[in-house]
């Protein structure tokens, strides 16, 4: 899909976006499990993993719908890539909520990046379900989280709002679904680019670059 203008600030005080790119995802896509693994290498700048509620956004796929050959088309996509063989979760696809309350936590301490790859490999390479407690402990346990502060953390109205935050800014930057990376403009007022799926990251990791460049 091809880039989408999108305006620096929201409507709302303190709706500003970040200077930086965002990319924004959901742990039970496996497209963003896609653009997860490559996105450190392939982004030229920070760009900032922001933990979203695919569900609440305009336009989000219908995972339910894929048929034998689309599954088999990810498990190449997967192997091309050299990563672990493609395992689907059970139940595929998950009620996410539970994961993006984790991931959102993390992203509060520090640790989105290490923990969203522990839960996607989980999820994808495992074959692990995400809404089991058990899985979002597992992946933590990888990134040092201690399992009471986890689940407690993923339990506060606090992680929820920051998480609906999340979503709702995503939407603002112009993401129909996940993954999404969006890339500011060259100036606060110029509006930004939105790049949806893993077919896109190549060309705003080139947005990005032209943005650092400029």
């Amino acid at each position: 899909m091809s880039g989408l203008d999108v305006t620096r600030h929201g409507n709302a005080p303190g709706a500003a976006l970040p200077a930086d790119p965002l990319f924004f995802f959901d742990l039970a896509n496996p497209q963003a499990y896609l653009v997860a693994e490559r996105i450190l290498q392939v982004m030229p700048v920070a760009t900032a993993w922001i933990p979203v509620l695919a569900r609440e956004l305009a336009a989000p796929q219908d995972w339910a719908t894929i048929d034998a050959q689309q599954r088999e088309d990810y498990a190449e996509r997967v192997a091309q890539r050299g990563l672990q063989p493609l395992r689907w979760p059970q139940p595929f696809p998950a009620d996410s909520a539970l994961a993006m309350r984790a991931a959102t936590f993390a992203r509060s301490i520090g640790r989105v990046v290490p923990f969203s790859l522990a839960a996607f490999r989980q999820a994808f390479a495992g074959g692990h379900d995400l809404e089991r407690e058990e899985t979002i402990l597992i992946a933590g346990s990888a990134c040092e989280m201690h399992p009471k502060s986890l689940l407690a953390g993923c339990a506060t109205r606090v992680t929820r709002d920051a998480l609906a935050r999340a979503t709702e800014m995503a939407a603002r930057c112009g993401a129909r679904d996940v993954p999404a990376v969006w890339v500011p403009g060259k100036e606060p007022d110029l509006p930004g680019r939105i790049f949806h799926g893993d077919d896109d990251l190549d060309r705003a990791a080139a947005a990005a670059l032209e943005l650092a460049a400029s």
